[in-house]
């Protein structure tokens, strides 16, 4: 079938073997006569095996037809019916004109993990590393070979230059002029290349692509000069062709995962299956649709099923461990959970309240670690630990039902809830002083071609991804891409740009709260100031645990011994010659007001002010850890013990304690993770401290205790995801709490208006 050639000796061995009749072409002939075919076309030949008459007993002669068109044809038959259609079966999962075959159908056809689903070219990434122009031309303001390339001129062979002034010559090019004032061709012939004569001039492109695919090179060291885009094979989706040609009403697997729940749920829900599909299919789209439902009742309505993981915060992961267990409809379990309710709006916190009632409801006993105000409200009991936090907490103040709590007079937490104690209103908004930044057609992710206002003194997307990495690229000449905008304007107001995140502020036991705010070195300082290590020769050096004299060489300054398990988990065990103390016995002996170095990172923050809170350069710093409200934690505690509400707060802290320009703007993520009312109080005060500098504090937040002590609020949604993006309002609190169209200013309004928040100051 379509092949050229004459075929006669082909015919000619068919006539010998019997065969009378064949169809060349569309047309009949017989065998035994001469047949010409022009060799330089295709031509399509088959052969008649046999012509029958529909009757009740040529079952045995048609299997037996069947049977030797199968042989003669390996694998394909033709039937024709006369004045009727004709159709070719196969006994090949391929297809008859081509020969394209694809494997038998399994689940694992549509796993992007399988080899037998994943796209070829990806490996079922869905994306691809790409070397990217706007970060290998640093300075376009300079000439390509004099400073506009910048680091990525180290990648480049001897000869490039060379290759260079070729393509230059060629196109008719000055490379003395700057980058920028270069035509595009010739732009694009830079760092894509040229052919000349026959022969191909390599780009810059071309160069560093060819260094990335040689061996032995790491793919770290070109990151700075590439950027992640879209598989051009797959388009992003992950799949074979294979896989995304199975479609189910019309949609492929790699489009129902794309959407959010709601609408993955919504298709689910009108999928209309025949007889024969319901058999098939029915039990699992039921399965699908319980399940789907089981993610919109967590509040998880707004994501889509193929978001990465490593892109979930953990509140999100939380609940969708959560949406399992609800599915699984087991009873007699007990459920703990970490403050689910990070991350929700008002909203859909309470829909998740509902859901552990459900799941209470069910004969389970369900625990959650919460501060948040609805969610110990509507608790059957509470268990209130305090009444300070670390090591000035561990004590049950009270247990009991909610209304016990309100009333317990030892409770801090009680305090609030009863009202006796509340994070209060400002008498007084700041008022703008007519600068704003203006984000000009924000349209990255979910975000609708909005316009948005922030007053110097939205949600993620517009904060981190527009507006921080935009001003991060202008101020800092930062290299990460900003997301899809299109201007933003006020960038004169700014001289700084501050994202204060929940990550750790190191990633080792080294790594603590001391050495991060920069309080070690004057620390280290006065120790070496002290007489007898100036009689010794000590120097501050001698009071790190980092580098060799002080320290203590058996563990190497770490106080840890770290024992490989082999095929498990490495164990540590406190070091059995300083017995986790650092350093060795010399250095020990150095002590300021009867404590060596040891003991003063052994102890809180709380202790070591108390201590060295004579000394101005030392207590500013440890003051603002206080003021932030980690006073509790050690002095020289491992940042890998931190939590990332702590984190946050030390680089607050250490924020708090450089010299203001009046000019820097913060951005803070959700702050008040894992805070308790109190410690929100502290964090407000410290946050209106930045503020009165001069300085702008942007804080992404769902929290009502800070969105009504705010001065400016923005309000996205109406829905998270796909149906978000929208700007609802924008405006002081007491503007957003008449917004018909907004959920937050329907949330607002509870605490907002209450009657004696107006009788407290926020300071």
């Amino acid at each position: 079938r379509g092949r050229k050639g004459e075929f006669k000796k082909q015919l000619q061995a068919l006539a010998k073997t019997g065969y009378v009749r064949g169809r060349i072409d569309g047309v009949l002939h017989n065998l035994d006569e001469p047949i010409d075919l022009d060799k330089k076309k295709n031509h399509s030949i088959e052969i008649v095996v046999d012509r029958l008459m529909i009757k009740k007993d040529i079952n045995k002669r048609l299997e037996a037809s069947i049977e030797q068109a199968i042989k003669l044809a390996k694998g394909i038959v033709l039937v024709a019916v006369v004045d009727g259609e004709e159709r070719l079966y196969s006994e090949k999962m391929a297809c008859p004109d081509c020969g394209l075959s694809i494997p038998a159908i399994e689940p694992r056809t549509f796993s992007f993990n399988s080899i037998y689903g994943a796209c070829e070219v990806c490996n079922g990434l869905g994306m691809k590393f790409d070397f990217d122009p706007a970060r290998i031309i640093t300075d376009p303001t300079r000439p390509v070979l004099n400073g506009g390339l910048g680091m990525a001129i180290g990648w480049l062979d001897d000869e490039f230059e060379v290759q260079v002034s070729k393509i230059a010559q060629q196109l008719g090019a000055d490379l003395s002029l700057p980058f920028e004032q270069l035509p595009p061709k010739v732009q694009n012939a830079v760092f894509y290349g040229i052919k000349e004569r026959g022969r191909r001039v390599e780009g810059i492109v071309d160069v560093l692509n060819r260094y990335y695919e040689q061996e032995g090179l790491v793919s770290e060291d070109f990151s700075d000069f590439m950027v992640t885009k879209p598989c051009a094979a797959c388009r992003g989706a992950r799949l074979r062709p294979e896989s995304l040609a199975v479609k189910v009403a019309n949609r492929s697997i790699a489009e129902m995962v794309s959407w959010p729940v709601t609408e993955t749920l919504r298709f689910f829900s009108d999928l209309k299956l025949g007889g024969r599909e319901e058999q098939i299919a029915g039990r699992i789209v039921r399965e699908i649709r319980d399940r789907l439902q089981f993610l919109d009742a967590v509040g998880l309505n707004y994501l889509s099923l193929d978001r990465a993981a490593n892109t979930l915060s953990g509140g999100e992961s939380q609940r969708i461990r959560l949406a399992t267990q609800i599915g699984s409809r087991l009873r007699g379990v007990l459920y703990v959970l970490d403050e689910p309710s990070i991350g929700l709006h008002h909203k859909d916190n309470t829909r998740l309240l509902s859901t552990l009632e459900e799941l209470r409801d069910l004969g389970n006993t369900v625990i959650v670690v919460e501060h948040d105000e609805e969610t110990i409200r509507r608790a059957d009991y509470v268990i209130d630990l305090g009444p300070g936090a670390g090591t000035e907490g561990g004590h049950v103040v009270a247990s009991g039902s909610p209304e016990v709590i309100a009333q317990s007079s030892g409770s801090l937490t009680g305090l609030y809830l009863s009202g006796r104690s509340e994070i209060p209103i400002p008498h007084k908004r700041r008022q703008s002083n007519g600068k704003t930044i203006v984000v000009r057609g924000a349209a990255e992710h979910n975000l609708q071609h909005i316009d948005v206002s922030f007053p110097i003194a939205g949600k993620s997307t517009l904060v981190n991804e527009i507006l921080y990495k935009a001003l991060a690229r202008n101020i800092h000449r930062a290299l990460d891409e900003p997301g899809l905008h299109k201007a933003i304007e006020g960038l004169e107001y700014i001289d700084k740009v501050i994202e204060i995140d929940q990550s750790p502020i190191g990633r080792t036991p080294r790594s603590n709260a001391a050495t991060y705010t920069g309080v070690f070195t004057p620390i280290r300082e006065l120790y070496a100031m002290l007489p007898e290590s100036r009689a010794r020769g000590y120097k501050a050096g001698r009071f790190s645990f980092n580098v060799k004299g002080g320290r203590c060489e058996a563990c190497q300054g770490d106080g840890l011994r770290k024992i490989e398990m082999s095929f498990l988990p490495n164990v540590y065990v406190s070091c059995e010659v300083c017995h986790g103390k650092r350093y060795n016995s010399e250095t020990l002996s150095i002590q300021y007001k009867s404590m060596s170095i040891a003991d003063l990172l052994n102890s809180t923050v709380a202790d070591a002010l108390r201590v060295l809170g004579n000394i101005p350069q030392i207590h500013s710093k440890l003051q603002t850890l206080v003021d932030v409200g980690l006073g509790y934690i050690g002095l020289g505690q491992s940042a890998t013990t931190l939590s990332g509400g702590e984190a946050q707060r030390i680089k607050l802290a250490k924020e708090l304690s450089r010299r203001a320009t009046g000019k820097t703007l913060y951005i803070l993520d959700e702050p008040t993770t894992g805070l308790h009312f109190d410690d929100v109080k502290k964090l407000l005060d410290v946050l209106c401290r930045l503020t009165d500098l001069g300085n702008t504090v942007i804080i992404i937040e769902h929290h009502l205790d800070v969105i009504k002590t705010s001065d400016w609020v923005i309000d996205l949604g109406p829905e998270g995801g796909a149906q978000g993006g929208r700007l609802m309002v924008a405006g002081t609190p007491e503007q957003i709490v008449h917004s018909k169209k907004s959920y937050t200013g329907q949330a607002l309004a509870q605490v907002l208006l209450k009657p004696s928040s107006r009788q407290l100051t926020l300071h």
